[in-house]
């Protein structure tokens, strides 16, 4: 190669290709650059670190989970009393899954996460609340309220379970799938949609269960004492959990998912923020429960009535706001974003403000 007159002897000689014609009289061409070290093998994985094994694992439990309390429902209602149940209950279902669907088509995370939810409420959750409740309840009647029940007045078993232990284990366990989807599916978490979602399709399986357990119950009561109609018992335990209240325990698990969806929302170096808004959203949810299952036992015969009009209705117009809100909020970040791919030739001008809109 012949250098240029230009060519300063002090600027090391570029090679112009491979093999001693490329370098100048005299000259040497440079050492080859070293080879990079071969990588190392990556360690292998172990068989339980699989996402296939992993998968198979959670489905397994959730199966398992799900024969077991359908078989200690059936068990407690009767063959005939579950099948009525199991089609009573299944009423609403479609209503809430469409709404929770709804909910978040502005930004729709995948079908499994939301099977996931409501299999876990459905399943998982409900079988740790019917055996969790009942040792519960037992412990804290028979070794704790004891000594401080008066004397002519039994304590009842029932309504301390439905009042103050319920709401603990029930809450408890339906925000486990939250905090699931929270940890291990973070990408799909993005915020108060993605937390509501995630934890209203929770509370809504927990209350199929549920339902299929009280109006099962509620069919066998009246098959034994020959009542039917209007009246019976089963039409009102009907007109009470799924015409008055379907949306009951979706919305008392959604106070749960509004405090991780505000803690996906948060900066990570703010971690005491990040850990105290799921509590707090879930010490709400159990507060809320508690007000609602000890309203008729615990307030009068007016007491249902009350909580229901000044707390549960209340409470559920501010959540259908807060999540049109948080609808809105997402459309109005893209329309934000998008004029900067107008001014590159992306998109159309007119294009920012269709996208921005949910048709």
């Amino acid at each position: 190669m012949i250098n240029s007159p230009s060519y300063s002897a002090s600027q090391p000689e570029q090679p112009h290709g491979a093999g001693a014609e490329g370098a100048g009289p005299g000259q040497a061409l440079p050492p080859p650059p070293p080879m990079p070290p071969y990588p190392a093998a990556l360690p292998r994985m172990r068989w339980w670190q699989r996402h296939a094994v992993r998968v198979g694992l959670l489905v397994g439990l959730l199966t398992v989970s799900g024969g077991i309390i359908l078989a200690l429902v059936r068990e407690q209602t009767g063959t005939h009393g579950f099948l009525v149940g199991l089609g009573l209950a299944l009423l609403p279902v479609p209503l809430l899954l469409a709404v929770f669907r709804w909910v978040e088509a502005v930004e729709p995370g995948p079908w499994r996460n939301l099977v996931f939810c409501f299999a876990w409420g459905a399943c998982a959750a409900a079988l740790i609340a019917i055996v969790a409740n009942t040792l519960a309840t037992e412990w804290l009647v028979g070794s704790t309220l004891e000594p401080f029940a008066g004397g002519d007045e039994p304590l009842k078993p029932d309504a301390v379970g439905a009042t103050y232990v319920a709401p603990v284990v029930e809450e408890s366990a339906k925000a486990v799938s939250v905090l699931l989807i929270f940890l291990f599916r973070r990408q799909h978490f993005r915020g108060l949609l993605d937390g509501a979602v995630t934890a209203g399709l929770t509370g809504a399986g927990f209350a199929f269960t549920e339902n299929i357990l009280y109006l099962g119950n509620a069919f066998g009561r009246d098959q034994l004492s020959g009542d039917s109609g209007m009246a019976s018992v089963t039409a009102a335990t009907f007109f009470v959990r799924i015409v008055l209240s379907p949306f009951a325990h979706p919305l008392f698990t959604l106070l749960t998912g509004i405090g991780f969806g505000l803690a996906a929302r948060t900066p990570g170096r703010r971690r005491v923020r990040r850990v105290l808004l799921p509590l707090a959203g879930l010490l709400l949810s159990m507060g809320m429960h508690g007000l609602w299952n000890g309203s008729a036992t615990l307030m009068g015969p007016f007491g249902f009535i009350i909580v229901y009009a000044l707390v549960m209705v209340p409470v559920f117009g501010l959540s259908v706001w807060l999540l049109v809100w948080a609808r809105a909020d997402v459309l109005r970040a893209v329309r934000a974003h998008l004029p900067a791919y107008v001014a590159a030739g992306w998109l159309a001008p007119a294009e920012p403000a269709a996208l921005a809109t949910m048709n």
